[in-house]
């Protein structure tokens, strides 16, 4: 918050209106999953100073009572004719106002947890205060993780690290990517994880064509490539990475289409450290697979941030050029089409030291493994 604060007066905000899981949870430690249900909207302001203070629905009055926010507004939501945009007007109105600016997160991967209709009627009953876009601003606080933030994410690291490398010991030609996939879900919470709300695969004879489908009902073969990818948190933090498993054998191709993969991973981890930027991380990763061969990548990204969120911001892209710094968490995620039709693509999630990258997962086997 005192962070939020020094940025917002360097910005003239008088206050950040917050309305989505990740950022009320950021700001307060309120962690429920009641945001599964889409009926009610949550709102959360951030003053220029003093605490966060909340207006939510009435049902969670008692889970924010025990966060360390303590001016809570509620009204008995739903109540669509006014679900709470009445009362958000009063208690923006009155905070001081300094500035007649009110922050609120607008811009690239942002979005409002609130009818548009409700949106623009808060906003005209705010006479006199100018909106402006503070997802910039809210992407650079969550930007470097704390120890504590990083702990947890290693820490599931940890469990879905266990659970892929258990995995080549119990998939079975024969069974389908979606039984696959159900057997690991499984061992992922037997291993302490809590949820994972990400997880998919994608198969085919050589190749997959795709890196955010299934898991499907297609039958796993000899000749066989799987890809699966988790995201899968604890406490309310993820892991992002995958594996690749072959059934049966493996052709040269595919082999050689690993090993360049493999190789550009590595690539990324030597060049990400303080100083570098996030697309010299994307640099460094693609000469390795345009001298590999690579034929393209449609996934637009080799990599992003991590943390509360699956993807968080930036993205490792040619353009992107945001500064690495310690504290900081990031996939590295090199892809390659290496035939028409056929993709290859690692992914592992590293920090940022002081002077270089740590892995948060345990590295991927160096030969692609063969299953049966």
């Amino acid at each position: 918050m005192d962070r939020a604060q020094a940025r917002m007066a360097a910005e003239r905000l008088d206050a950040i209106l917050l309305t989505t899981e990740p950022d009320v949870r950021y700001f307060t430690g309120f962690f429920t999953q009641f945001w599964e249900s889409p009926t009610r909207p949550w709102f959360m302001v951030l003053p220029a100073d003093g605490k966060p203070v909340a207006v939510i629905p009435e049902i969670g009055a008692a889970g924010m009572a025990g966060t360390w926010v303590d001016e809570i507004h509620t009204w008995p939501a739903p109540r669509p004719d006014d679900d709470g945009v009445s009362l958000l007007q009063g208690v923006i109105g009155g905070l001081p106002r300094r500035h007649g600016r009110l922050g609120v997160p607008l811009g690239h991967e942002s979005h409002l947890r609130l009818p548009a209709g409700d949106f623009q009627r808060l906003t005209d009953g705010l006479a006199g205060l100018e909106i402006v876009d503070a997802a910039a601003l809210l992407h650079r606080l969550r930007y470097v993780k704390s120890a504590a933030e990083i702990e947890k994410i290693e820490h599931i690291c940890g469990i879905a690290s266990d659970a892929f490398e258990a995995l080549p010991g119990v998939l079975r030609s024969g069974e389908t990517e979606r039984q696959a996939c159900h057997r690991m879900r499984i061992d992922l919470l037997e291993r302490g994880a809590d949820r994972t709300p990400y997880l998919i695969a994608g198969s085919g004879p050589g190749g997959y064509d795709s890196i955010i489908m299934g898991p499907t009902d297609r039958v796993l073969e000899p000749g066989d490539v799987l890809i699966i990818d988790t995201g899968t948190t604890f406490d309310g933090y993820f892991c992002d990475f995958d594996r690749n498993f072959a059934f049966g054998r493996a052709d040269d191709a595919l082999r050689r289409a690993y090993e360049v993969v493999y190789a550009s991973t590595d690539a990324g981890l030597k060049a990400a450290r303080p100083g570098a930027t996030t697309s010299d991380v994307w640099a460094a990763m693609w000469r390795v697979l345009e001298a590999g061969g690579a034929l393209g990548n449609s996934v637009g990204r080799m990599g992003h941030g991590l943390g509360m969120e699956l993807t968080e911001w930036p993205s490792n892209t040619p353009d992107d050029m945001t500064p690495l710094e310690p504290g900081v968490v990031l996939t590295l995620e090199p892809g390659m089409e290496f035939e028409p039709g056929k993709q290859m693509v690692h992914e592992e999630n590293i920090v940022i030291t002081g002077d270089g990258a740590r892995l948060l997962s345990r590295r991927a086997p160096a030969e692609l493994p063969i299953v049966g």
